[in-house]
């Protein structure tokens, strides 16, 4: 049987997946989880839910074969992972949303890379495939900004820098020290990934994407966050042209942050 099909898929994966306030649409989308990974250990962390979230998530536990953890307090995208990472006990680890913007059916594929023994670690792109809800220009621009300034830091030639869906072999994501707490992770990650070597690849997955209004979290000042997270690895780097870059970078994030208080005064 091929590793990106049949039953077997799931053995010897975790799925981790961070939830804040995603009472209407954790069940739903952890029931298509399970079925796209039936075997699979799920990890679930609930980052100090206000609406009803972990006491789902506790109900749901049993029938669902999920392993939750809670937050005492509201840390963050990235403290949830970095909970859920270290309770993973798969070979392979990847993470999930609570929402529906992305479809679990894609990760058989996702994980196809690792299974074969070609890459290390594996980023859905949602702009190399087909499925895509259309994003707002507004997002399509800052997604692509974003990932085409990590591309120059860290010499990767990715297309989706900012994906959810990324899966890591089990012992290459150990090697990473992860700090950022918030949407910074997702930057933080992927120079830790072009600082280790490791090999990567990317596969199209579909996309449905929510706007602000429908519960999207991530912000202005998460991309103010990532270009730091960026300029700062620049700055740390062996070569000379990326300090460069990275000074442009803190230049563009001071600019964006003084234009988000700007806009906040203004509104």
């Amino acid at each position: 049987m091929s590793p990106a099909a049949g039953p077997e898929t799931g053995r010897g994966v975790t799925a981790v997946v961070p939830a804040y306030n995603e009472v209407r649409l954790a069940e739903e989308s952890l029931r298509r989880l399970r079925a796209a990974l039936p075997d699979a250990e799920i990890v679930v962390v609930d980052d100090a839910s206000t609406d009803g979230t972990g006491a789902l998530l506790d109900r749901l536990a049993g029938d669902m074969r999920l392993r939750v953890s809670h937050h005492p307090e509201n840390r963050g995208k990235g403290a949830a992972l970095r909970t859920g990472f270290a309770a993973a006990t798969g070979a392979f680890v990847l993470v999930h949303d609570a929402d529906l913007e992305y479809d679990p059916k894609d990760l058989p594929a996702v994980l196809a890379p690792l299974r074969q023994g070609s890459a290390d670690v594996v980023y859905g792109s949602r702009f190399r495939g087909d499925r895509a809800r259309p994003l707002s220009l507004l997002h399509s621009l800052g997604n692509r900004f974003l990932t085409f300034a990590s591309n120059l830091v860290t010499g990767l030639s990715l297309t989706d820098m900012e994906t959810c869906y990324k899966a890591f072999r089990a012992e290459t994501l150990r090697g990473f020290r992860l700090t950022e707490d918030r949407f910074g992770f997702e930057p933080e990650v992927t120079v830790r990934v072009a600082d280790s070597g490791a090999r990567v690849a990317e596969v199209p997955i579909g996309y449905h994407a929510r706007t602000w209004a429908e519960g999207k979290k991530i912000g202005p000042r998460d991309v103010v966050r990532a270009l730091l997270v960026l300029a700062r690895h620049g700055l740390r780097g062996r070569r000379a042209w990326r300090a460069w870059v990275a000074a442009a970078l803190l230049v563009l994030a001071a600019g964006s942050a003084a234009a988000l208080v700007l806009w906040r005064v203004a509104g």
